[in-house]
């Protein structure tokens, strides 16, 4: 064999690898993709179902404005998250809605009639479902950008991906306010 052909050889296949690494991380680029599609389709959902929420709940709750408002806040800060792909911002406004949905469950608790509402116990079961659905959905987006954004730093697949403009995405995480936990007495000494 000579040199000339051992050379076409050797840069066949490391053209072939280089192929093989651009179509991985296509595929990694693509399941981030969908993984975020996931997570829009359940928030346009629950986004949906919190104004007919708030419409039943005002039928009991007079002295309860406070809490409905910031329910509706919240719904509108993560449209407009949800609409400009503002990841961090999304994961800011979905903290705040979690807890003034928490916050309206447990204030419900006072109002036997609104607890007892046929209306009301579908949504609130639709959205404590809807809720769940997205925390599942949340951990498969992070787990997809987590993948990508390893496999971009990694050699040789970093010279592919910088070659070829491939980034990495930010993960979708929750406010620190979002995770302690929501104290009950203040709400009901309300």
């Amino acid at each position: 064999m000579s040199g000339g052909l051992i050379l076409i050889i050797v840069l066949a296949l490391i053209a072939a690898y280089g192929v093989f690494i651009y179509n991985q991380l296509v595929a990694l680029k693509h399941n981030v993709g969908k993984a975020w599609s996931n997570i829009d389709i359940l928030l346009k959902q629950r986004h949906d179902e919190l104004p007919k929420l708030v419409e039943t709940c005002k039928q009991y709750m007079q002295f309860e404005q406070e809490t409905l408002e910031k329910v509706m806040q919240a719904r509108n800060q993560v449209a407009t998250a949800r609409a400009s792909q503002n990841i961090p911002a999304l994961g800011e406004a979905e903290g705040m809605l979690r807890m003034g949905l928490g916050n309206l469950f447990a204030v419900a608790e006072a109002y036997p009639d609104l607890k007892a509402n046929a209306t009301f116990l579908h949504l609130q079961g639709r959205i404590t479902g809807l809720e769940n659905a997205i925390a599942d959905r949340r951990e498969f987006y992070n787990d997809s950008v987590n993948v990508n954004n390893v496999r971009v730093e990694q050699f040789p697949d970093t010279v592919v991906a910088r070659l070829f403009g491939f980034g990495q995405f930010k993960l979708l995480e929750f406010s620190t306010e979002e995770k302690k936990d929501v104290d009950i007495k203040q709400l009901f000494d309300r």
